[in-house]
């Protein structure tokens, strides 16, 4: 019997039939680690593989590099490596990444894709949340983020802490990589999304009643600024001079050596030079048949970036004992200029996408999911407070 069917028995009985394109469920990811199409020289853990992701673990090696760089349709990455290089590190005892410093890391994982199948990437939502950018990269690419079909060969990330110096070391998994059969479109139009929040809910309210969203190019996902009934504080901004984060010590930092506290307010005015941690009015809930995505940036609704870690996994905020759905904690950064966000503001939109068949994995604590029932939280390197 299925981990999902344990959970959710009625999806069981009501099974769709497997689709022929679409986002690969967890099983289908095995498959193809079991068949050597996902290969590595150490064996992929279990915990790397999520409901419709890969975790993708960092190599023995790093570069710093001059600056940032796709390779093209006539380069390798470790060609561009040679060019801009400046220094190769260490990671198998640990290094330290500076802040705004561009990176290069080679993959434990490798592949060898079919010719029907795609991959795309973000970063995991630790690392979003600690403003770590990060992309990856592939030989001959020309897009990042993106896996052509039919790729076969190594996996690169890009890493570029953007707000702290942070300890890295060999094993870890910074980003996440979705598999596609075909080029199925995502559902962002108004009827089609519509018709699933009829059948049930993407999204709630505060107190548990199914939002009514105008459903346009997405589900929309406005900024909480007010809290509620007796909220102190409703955000964070990064300090500017904080110490260095060792990213494997988890529950351990002071967030007060970190952060600044954001009061409740009607509005905020983002400075480009800060990095913010909001949360959303809608309470999101992803049926397990459909993986989501948030528009990172937007620019109909204001000069600014509102996530990084986009990847909402299957069963996020779905079938939950405490309440309907969970709120989308937003990796924010305005873009050049000072940006002023009221609270109930659109800031952004989710996307959805079928999956091929229902994940035997269901995001969740069964699963070791770290922010399935989550309000306003930091990473978590950072002490949960009371």
């Amino acid at each position: 019997m299925s981990y999902h069917s344990l959970l959710f028995p009625e999806l069981e009985q009501d099974s769709p039939a497997p689709r022929s394109t679409g986002v690969f469920p967890s099983q289908k990811i095995q498959e193809f680690i079991d068949s050597g199409r996902i290969h590595a020289p150490t064996p992929i853990a279990e915990a790397q593989i999520q409901p419709a992701s890969l975790d993708l673990r960092l190599g023995p090696v790093a570069y710093r590099v001059r600056a940032s760089f796709l390779p093209g349709k006539s380069s390798t990455v470790e060609e561009k490596i040679r060019e801009l290089g400046m220094n190769e590190m260490d990671l198998r005892a640990g290094a330290v990444f500076e802040k705004r410093c561009v990176y290069v890391v080679p993959l434990v994982e490798e592949w060898y894709l079919p010719d029907d199948i795609s991959g795309k990437s973000n970063p995991k939502s630790t690392t979003g949340r600690l403003d770590i950018f990060t992309r990856l990269i592939t030989d001959y690419g020309t897009e990042f983020e993106r896996v052509a079909q039919g790729y076969k060969g190594k996996l690169y990330a890009e890493v570029v802490p953007r707000t702290f110096t942070v300890a890295v070391r060999e094993g870890m998994r910074l980003n996440q990589v979705r598999f596609v059969r075909g080029s199925p479109p995502p559902l962002r139009e108004s009827a089609t999304l519509t018709k699933l929040h009829e059948q049930e809910p993407l999204a709630y309210t505060a107190d548990d009643s199914p939002a009514d969203p105008e459903i346009r190019h997405g589900l929309p996902i406005s900024i909480d600024l007010a809290g509620g009934p007796g909220a102190a504080v409703v955000g964070f901004k990064a300090k500017s001079h904080a110490p260095l984060i060792d990213l494997a010590k988890v529950n351990f930092y002071d967030p007060e050596e970190f952060w600044d506290p954001i009061p409740s307010s009607k509005k905020i005015i983002l400075d480009p030079n800060d990095f913010y941690i909001l949360v959303s009015k809608e309470k999101v809930s992803v049926r397990p048949d459909l993986a989501g995505e948030m528009v990172a940036y937007d620019p109909a609704v204001g000069e600014f970036r509102i996530h990084y870690a986009g990847f909402f996994d299957p069963g996020f905020g779905y079938g939950l004992d405490q309440g309907k759905g969970t709120r989308a904690v937003l990796e924010v950064r305005s873009h050049e200029v000072p940006f002023v966000i009221e609270d109930g503001q659109l800031v952004g939109r989710l996307v959805f996408e079928r999956l091929t068949d229902v994940p035997h994995k269901i995001y969740g604590v069964g699963i070791g999911s770290s922010y399935q029932a989550q309000g306003l939280s930091l990473s978590k390197q950072f002490r949960r407070g009371p």
